[in-house]
């Protein structure tokens, strides 16, 4: 049966994680703001919970409804027989976004909503759900545009950039999803090799080898939360989880991750221990005046500093020309792509570029500078 659902993804993505969800075999694909509606069955959302590496969760569009008010909310809400989504003996949380001119508080909405469900299966049932903000059985998100709410069920819990293998985290750490987007965007493929001489917690790299490996980053999830929906058919997820662990492949080409700082390398490689790859990738301490190519070309790719304040930008201006250099002098035959949120600290590099690519970092409109080094 073909169901409609709702991909999030981050802002700027939305072009990217579409095309990965054709890929994947969604049909009806429509770029939204922030997210991608498409169609699909069952295996589908299954496997796009498995594999999807640029979109945060996956969302079921249950119900549509007015909510001008919260009164015209709550009766709305309670109208819904929620006993074909949720028992009581299960968990729940309510995730709001969006607001109008009488339900401008997203946690006092979720919590409307909320109240809603629970009134009626104490009316119903007798007994009622608890609320679990950690780790709920069912989330329901709620959308409100104008006067209307668009209730769903989210079919992925945790938020998918979530992985799972990175308990270590660097000062500023670049999201997974983004990480991949990246990747997808300068478009390497696992027989070139890959370099990032500023890898931080090694997010770049480490997606570049889930890639590579054709590993699927859910792979290292415990629970989603469409394992707890009244259809969930285990035989199906335990036949994808069992395709996904046996299509896995072996062999890496040259990855490489420096930085100067001798923490962020132990974090990098706890890290890739945690993704079962720690002798797949190279992380190395070493100074950016120090790197040299480790082969006649690949791709090089870098999430420099970029300053909050004017002092930070200026004490980065070394850094961004060093970066220059180095690409210039030692890196012939590559290509590189820097990202950064500064204009001042691009023109520190000193190379023509070929390429500029806007990219939203976490609310930071940033540019991929791409270099083509001859």
């Amino acid at each position: 049966m073909t169901v409609s659902y709702f991909a999030t993804t981050a802002r700027g993505l939305e072009e990217i994680a579409a095309e990965e969800l054709m890929k994947m075999g969604a049909t009806a694909v429509k770029p939204e703001f922030t997210g991608v509606y498409f169609e699909g069955d069952q295996t589908l959302l299954y496997k796009i919970n498995l594999w999807a590496r640029t979109i945060f969760r996956v969302l079921m569009p249950i119900q549509n409804i007015n909510s001008g008010n919260p009164e015209q909310l709550y009766r709305n809400v309670r109208a819904i027989d929620w006993s074909q989504y949720l028992q009581p003996d299960q968990t729940i949380a309510v995730r709001c976004t969006g607001k109008n001119p009488q339900l401008n508080n997203n946690h006092v909405t979720a919590i409307q909503i909320k109240n809603a469900i629970v009134d009626q299966q104490q009316q119903q049932k007798g007994v009622r759900s608890d609320v679990d903000t950690a780790q709920p059985d069912i989330v329901i998100n709620a959308h409100i545009h104008e006067n209307n709410c668009i209730l769903s069920l989210d079919s992925s819990g945790d938020s998918l950039h979530r992985r799972g293998y990175r308990p270590a985290m660097g000062l500023a750490p670049l999201k997974e999803t983004l990480a991949a987007a990246l990747l997808y965007i300068t478009e390497w493929t696992p027989e070139q090799p890959l370099v990032d001489p500023l890898c931080g917690s090694g997010t770049i790299l480490l997606e570049a080898a889930l890639m590579g490996l054709n590993i699927a980053p859910g792979l290292y999830r415990n629970k989603f939360c469409f394992q707890n929906w009244p259809d969930y058919d285990a035989k199906l997820w335990g036949s994808l989880l069992k395709e996904a662990e046996s299509s896995q492949k072996e062999y890496l080409p040259i990855m490489i991750g420096t930085d100067a700082d001798a923490d962020v390398i132990i974090q990098a490689k706890s890290n890739a221990l945690a993704c079962e790859i720690g002798d797949q990738v190279k992380f190395y301490q070493q100074h950016l005046a120090d790197i040299t190519a480790p082969a006649e070309s690949g791709i090089l790719i870098c999430n420099p500093p970029y300053g909050k304040r004017i002092s930070d930008v200026e004490a980065l201006f070394p850094l961004y020309k060093l970066l220059g250099d180095v690409l210039k002098q030692r890196f012939k035959g590559w290509t590189a792509y820097v990202l950064t949120g500064n204009k001042e600290l691009s023109k520190k590099v000193g190379l023509r570029t070929s390429r500029r690519i806007p990219i939203n970092n976490g609310g930071i409109p940033c540019t991929l500078l791409k270099y083509e080094m001859y």
